[in-house]
């Protein structure tokens, strides 16, 4: 059809992508470029998830050297600090179920088109292309915000929550020779225990969090197989 006469409106404008559906060879030449164009936005999630952990390693390593540069350097720049990493982990949490709900949809053509080519013994969804339509006419996310946001804590955030924690711990314990750890640690305008005991609490939670067992939803992580099991020499 000449570009130049081309109309959006027409019955037959409307259904060239649908005919194009139905010719197998028509169909194989358009998936390669809708393939490869989720490829790169999910390239570009994982990118935006990269930047949010930069940033949190930034502001740690910020927070430890201001807290550590002098005995008279404030411990509270630590809390800021676990408030910070806190924020950036929300924010990380909607990027990853960004990222999860492209990702679903390049493993579902991974599983059921390029798998299927290279052993078409193996077993394919029925309907994975009106289901693949479907998402793309209502995009929805995949994984529930509780998922998403203990897989980020186990593999990212808790782990750096806990640097901060320890770095707290020892500021107001033993940095500070002779000085009991309830004024260290404490707030202007707030007592010492009371800081304590909240972030006592806090760490709990996150904790919490962290070990709770959730329901599997995310799509096409590494699982359930031994590093090496998938090739094997004969």
């Amino acid at each position: 059809m000449d570009d130049e006469t081309f109309d959006p409106e027409t019955r037959s404008a409307r259904e060239v992508a649908a005919d194009a559906g139905q010719k197998s060879t028509d169909f194989l030449s358009l998936l390669p470029h809708y393939y490869r164009g989720e490829v790169s936005q999910m390239s570009t999630q994982i990118g935006r998830l990269d930047l949010t952990i930069d940033w949190a390693i930034g502001v740690i390593a910020a927070v430890l050297a201001l807290s550590f540069a002098s005995q008279d350097s404030p411990p509270y720049f630590l809390l800021i600090g676990m408030l910070a990493l806190t924020i950036f982990l929300v924010f990380d949490v909607r990027r990853y179920r960004a990222y999860d709900a492209t990702r679903s949809r390049v493993r579902m053509i991974e599983e059921n088109v390029f798998a299927n080519a290279f052993n078409p013994e193996g077993s394919v969804h029925r309907e994975w292309r009106r289901e693949l339509a479907d998402d793309l006419r209502k995009p929805t996310l995949k994984v529930s915000g509780r998922e998403a946001m203990t897989r980020r804590l186990r593999r990212v955030y808790f782990p750096l929550l806990t640097i901060l924690l320890v770095a707290w711990l020892f500021r107001i314990t033993f940095f500070v020779s002779g000085e009991p750890w309830f004024e260290t640690a404490a707030v202007p305008g707030i007592a010492g225990t009371t800081v304590v005991a909240a972030v006592v609490l806090y760490y709990l939670g996150v904790l919490l969090v962290t070990v709770w067992p959730t329901a599997r939803q995310a799509k096409g992580e590494y699982y359930a197989v031994e590093p090496g099991d998938w090739k094997r020499d004969e």
